[in-house]
C-alpha cells in the first residue's frame, strides 16, 4: 500500500496558536470583572447593613436630644375682678366696755340691773353693806373732833402766850414751842380731815353705778356674796356700748397703702345671713405687725337698731382703689427657692427665665400675684426643683388663661 502522507495544515495550526495567544487575554478580564462584581457585592452588602445601623443611631440621637429639652405646660396670667375686693376677717367689739368691780369690801345687799338692762351713765346697779368701812369712818370722825378740840386748844394756848411775851412773863422760846404746837395740831386736823373724805368716798362706792349708758352683758355676782375690792376680788358686772360697734381687721402688708380713713366698706356676719351693713374707717396702727406683716384697721359701724351682735366675728369687703387690678395664676405655678417665691417664664426664644413674685391673697387653688409677671407671659405649672435660668424647654400645650377669682 501506498503511504500517504499529510501535510499540516498551515492554516490550522496558526489559529491555534493565536487562540492561544488569546486565552490569557480573556482570563485576566473575566478575573477583573469577577473581582468587581464581588466588591460591588461587599460594598453593596457594607452599604445595606450599615445604613440601618446609621440611621437608627441618627434616630436615638434625635430622641436623646429630644428629651434632654424637658417638656413643659404653660398658663397665662388672668386679671383678677376688680370688683371683688378685698374680704377679710373682721372681730367685731362693742365702742365702749368696761368690767365694773367693787371699791369697798363687804357683803353684796342687793343688785338691781340684770343681764342684758340697757342702763344709763349714774343709773344703780346694786348696793354693798359695808359694816368694817362704816365702823372705820364713824372713827375716823371722832379722830377728827379730837383734833379739832387739840387745834383750838393750841391757838388758845398759843395766842395767851404771845401776850405774855409782850410783858416779858414768858420767854421767846416758850412763845415759839406754843406756836409750834398750834401749827402742829393744824397739821393733825388737816389729816384727819382727809382720812375722813377718803372714807366718805369709799362708803360711797357701797352704791356700785353704771359708767356709761350701755347694756350689761355679765352679772356674776347674787346677794350675800362676799364682795372684795379692787381687780383682784370678782368681776360684779360687764358693761357694754353698743350703740355703735368698732370693727377690727388686719390688711396685708402688699394692700396697707390703699387703706385710708373715711373708707368705706361692707360688713357681714354669719348670724345675719344676706344682710350687709355699711362700715367706715376710722383709724389704723399706722405699723406693719412684726408678727403678721399686716396694717390693724379700726372700723364704726352704727348699730342703733341693735342688729349686730358685739364680739362675734363678721367679714369685712374693702372696695380697694387701684388702676392696675393683680393678676391670678395657679398654686402650681410657684417656686420655694432661698431668693423667695419665683415662677418660671419661658421667654420668646423657649428658655426659661425665673422671675420673683409677691402673693397677694392666697385663694387655695389660685393666687393673687402683684408684680413680676404680666398677662402676656407664659408661665411654667408644675416646675420641677431642678428648674434654672435660661434651661431650654418645649412647650406641650398652652393651657387656657386662668379665670379671675
Amino acid at each position: 500500500m501506498n503511504r500517504i502522507e499529510l501535510e499540516p495544515n498551515s492554516t490550522t495550526e496558526s489559529q491555534r496558536n493565536g487562540d492561544a495567544q488569546l486565552m490569557p487575554t480573556f482570563s485576566a478580564k473575566r478575573i477583573r470583572l469577577a473581582g468587581t462584581i464581588i466588591a460591588l457585592i461587599l460594598i453593596g452588602a457594607l452599604i445595606i447593613g450599615f445604613l440601618p445601623r446609621w440611621h437608627q443611631r441618627q434616630t436615638t440621637m434625635a430622641d436623646m436630644n429630644q428629651l434632654a429639652i424637658p417638656t413643659v405646660s404653660v398658663v397665662s396670667p388672668a386679671l383678677a375682678k376688680s370688683e371683688s375686693g378685698l374680704v377679710l376677717p373682721a372681730e367685731i367689739k362693742p365702742w365702749r366696755e368696761a368690767s365694773i368691780y367693787a371699791r369697798a369690801n363687804g357683803y353684796l345687799k342687793d343688785w338691781v340691773a340684770d343681764i342684758g338692762a340697757h342702763v344709763t351713765n349714774g343709773q344703780l346697779l346694786a348696793e354693798i353693806e359695808t359694816p368694817d368701812l362704816d365702823q372705820q369712818l364713824e372713827q375716823a370722825k371722832a379722830q377728827l373732833q379730837l383734833s379739832q378740840a387739840n387745834l383750838h386748844l393750841a391757838e388758845t394756848t398759843d395766842a395767851r402766850w404771845k401776850v405774855l411775851l409782850k410783858t416779858a412773863s414768858v420767854t421767846e422760846q416758850e412763845a415759839a414751842e406754843k406756836a409750834a404746837g398750834r401749827e402742829t395740831a393744824a397739821a393733825s386736823v388737816a389729816a384727819d380731815q382727809a382720812n375722813v373724805r377718803r372714807l366718805e368716798e369709799l362708803v360711797a362706792f357701797q352704791r356700785v353705778i353704771a359708767p356709761f349708758d350701755g347694756t350689761i352683758t355679765i352679772r356674776s355676782v347674787d346677794n350675800g356674796d362676799l364682795i372684795v375690792a379692787g381687780s383682784g376680788g370678782q368681776e360684779l358686772f360687764h358693761i357694754a356700748q353698743t350703740d355703735k360697734l368698732r370693727v377690727y381687721v388686719r390688711v396685708p402688708e402688699p394692700n396697707a397703702s390703699g387703706i385710708a380713713r373715711g373708707q368705706t366698706a361692707t360688713l357681714t356676719t354669719p348670724a345675719s345671713p344676706g344682710r350687709s351693713f355699711t362700715a367706715r374707717v376710722t383709724t389704723t396702727s399706722e405699723a406693719i405687725s412684726t408678727i403678721s406683716r399686716t396694717l390693724l384697721t379700726e372700723l364704726e359701724v352704727d348699730n342703733s337698731q341693735h342688729q349686730i351682735l358685739p364680739n362675734s366675728y363678721g367679714e369685712v369687703s374693702l372696695k380697694e382703689d387701684n388702676t392696675a387690678p393683680p393678676l391670678t395664676l395657679p398654686s402650681n405655678t410657684l417656686l420655694f427657692r432661698a431668693q423667695g417665691l419665683q415662677v418660671g417664664v419661658v421667654r420668646a426664644d423657649d428658655t426659661v427665665e425665673l422671675r420673683p413674685v409677691q402673693v397677694a391673697r392666697d385663694f387655695g387653688q389660685t393666687i393673687e400675684i402683684r408684680g413680676g409677671v404680666t398677662p402676656a407671659d407664659r408661665v411654667i405649672t408644675n416646675p420641677t426643683d431642678s428648674l434654672v435660668d435660661g434651661a431650654k424647654v418645649q412647650i406641650q400645650a398652652v393651657s387656657e388663661t386662668v379665670a379671675a377669682k
